[in-house]
């Protein structure tokens, strides 16, 4: 390959993504060749502790990866949370839990409503905790309280600092062609973003159609 660098088929794996009727229309082979390599393809790989699926539903990661692993310090918080402090009991629940659903929730945007709603579920948990709230106790009052926003409310907030943070580095929108993160159509004329034309499900996903799909959504009398 270029610059001497080769695949290692051992530690490499494919992943073939699409709708369910793409999926479904044509069988998934078995390994995929690239550069002269073959590579088995994976029901499901991870890239940066991120589990990835055939249709990006995320089920598999906010399940096994993100659920387990905060249910766990969940319940050794709980169990000694008649020992703590609100503000030792919230520093221990952001570090511990609200870090793992922070992590990388920007590729979430629109993801299924059931993998959401597990992350949801986790973050409500958390509320409880640090509350001292009963477990049955309605979870909007508790996120108010805590001036905390929703998961989906989180996703949304992190593709909107990515894209200002974007606007701020590059002088002018309008040169967004020279920014390789982003689709070369995009422009920025009167603080809207132009999406690009991409009507599939899946393309609707990506960060050139996600971010200014947020961007756009915001209430423009604030600025």
């Amino acid at each position: 390959m270029q610059n001497g660098l080769q695949l290692n088929p051992d530690k490499s794996e494919a992943l073939i993504v699409g709708t369910a009727n793409q999926l479904h229309a044509k069988s998934i082979p078995s390994s995929v060749s690239v550069a002269s390599t073959d590579m088995p393809a994976a029901d499901r790989i991870k890239v940066l502790r991120v589990v990835l699926d055939h249709r990006l539903s995320f089920a598999r990661h906010a399940t096994t990866l993100v659920a387990r692993a905060c249910n766990f310090h969940a319940h050794a918080i709980r169990h000694i949370s008649h020992l703590l402090t609100t503000e030792l009991a919230l520093t221990l629940v952001c570090s511990l839990i609200l870090s793992r659903l922070d992590y990388c929730n920007a590729v979430l945007h629109c993801a299924p409503y059931n993998s959401i709603q597990k992350l949801q579920r986790i973050q409500n948990t958390a509320t409880r905790i640090v509350l001292q709230a009963p477990r049955q106790s309605p979870s909007r009052p508790l996120l108010e309280r805590l001036h905390w926003l929703s998961v989906r409310q989180c996703i949304d907030y992190k593709l909107a600092v990515l894209i200002y943070k974007i606007s701020v580095i590059t002088s002018d929108l309008g040169n967004l062609h020279s920014t390789s993160v982003l689709h070369p159509h995009l422009c920025y004329t009167n603080r809207l973003v132009r999406l690009p034309e991409l009507t599939s499900p899946t393309g609707d996903r990506v960060f050139q159609c996600s971010a200014p799909a947020v961007w756009n959504s915001l209430n423009t009398n604030q600025f």
